[in-house]
């Protein structure tokens, strides 16, 4: 997959782990940002990506950023269409009570490239089924 560096200071996507050991890609900071408590920032990577067609990307918070600052991603997971080329950027919600810095270079979010059908609407009658108009606790306790 193509990708491109749009700032000096971006570091490439990458796991963690390896390949086949984590599903998703650490994504960096590009730049310094606070994130006041109780509120967003926007936080650029300084990647941009040429996602093929039938793919997406999907953004996602990072667990230990959650635990241990109340850092998450309010749009979570945020889909990235294969048609952007524009930067790739993370929204980030501080939830603790105090501010937080982000560093250029570290871990914000992590993200996953992900497959996905197209479909066209057919519209009409459904076909019934057994469960039918059941939901929110149709199942049972």
């Amino acid at each position: 997959m193509k990708i491109k560096r749009l700032r000096e200071s971006a570091v490439l996507p990458r796991y963690a782990h390896g390949p086949g050991e984590d599903a998703g890609m650490d994504l960096h900071a590009a730049e310094e940002v606070l994130v006041p408590a109780g509120e967003t920032r926007l936080v650029p990577t300084g990647l941009a990506l040429e996602i093929p067609a039938g793919y997406e990307a999907q953004v996602r918070p990072r667990s230990g950023l959650a635990l241990k600052h109340s850092i998450t991603m309010p749009n979570a997971p945020a889909t990235i269409d294969p048609g952007y080329r524009g930067e790739l950027q993370v929204i980030l919600l501080n939830l603790g009570k105090h501010d937080y810095h982000v560093h250029a270079g570290d871990r914000i979010a992590q993200m996953i490239i992900s497959r996905y059908e197209s479909i066209e609407w057919d519209e009409g009658d459904l076909a019934q089924s057994t469960r039918g108009a059941g939901g929110f606790g149709s199942s049972g306790r």
